[in-house]
C-alpha cells in the first residue's frame, strides 16, 4: 500500500476526514465524542495524516508543551490498515516534523494495549501508569536531538 504523510489545516475538508477517523477508532469504542471545546483547542496543533490515495488511512496530532517538548496525541489508524506500517511512518514524520521545530523531545499518553508499538520505535516509559478517559496509559518520551 502506497502511503504519503502529510500536514492538513485545521478545519479543512480532510481536518473533517481526520476527526471521522479519530472519532471512529479512539472514541466510539469507549462511547465518547469530542466536544466542540476539544476541537476548538486543536487550532493551534499540527495535523498529519497517512493518505492512501485520497483516503485518509491515519492521522496524528503535534502540541507544543514547552520550549523543546512536543506532545504526540490522537494516533490512530483505520482497522483496515493496521498492521502495514502506518503508525511507524506516521511517528517518523513526527519526530522530522518536531525536529524542524527546535524541538529535543517528544512525549505521549500510550494506551497500555499500544506500549510495545512505542517501545519497539525508541520511547521509553516513565512516571506512573495511570488512568484516562478510562482506560489504562503510560506516559512514554524519546528524545529526538540529531
Amino acid at each position: 500500500m502506497k502511503v504519503e504523510v502529510k500536514e492538513i489545516r485545521y478545519a479543512s475538508w480532510d481536518y473533517s476526514q481526520e476527526i471521522e477517523l479519530r472519532n471512529k477508532i479512539l472514541r466510539e469504542p469507549l462511547g465518547l465524542r469530542y466536544s466542540e471545546k476539544d476541537l476548538a483547542d486543536e487550532i493551534n496543533e499540527i495535523h498529519l495524516c497517512a493518505f492512501h490515495e485520497s483516503q485518509i488511512v491515519g492521522c496524528l496530532l503535534l502540541k507544543a508543551v514547552g520550549k523543546s517538548i512536543m506532545k504526540m496525541r490522537q494516533v490512530a489508524v483505520d482497522t483496515n490498515a493496521q498492521g502495514l506500517g502506518i503508525g511507524r511512518l506516521l511517528v517518523e514524520a513526527s519526530e522530522e516534523k518536531s525536529k524542524a521545530m527546535g524541538a529535543s523531545e517528544i512525549q505521549l499518553h500510550a494506551r497500555d494495549t499500544v506500549v510495545p508499538f512505542y517501545l519497539k520505535l525508541g520511547y521509553k516509559i516513565f512516571d506512573e501508569p495511570f488512568v484516562e478517559v478510562g482506560i489504562p496509559h503510560r506516559k512514554m518520551k524519546k528524545s529526538i536531538r540529531a
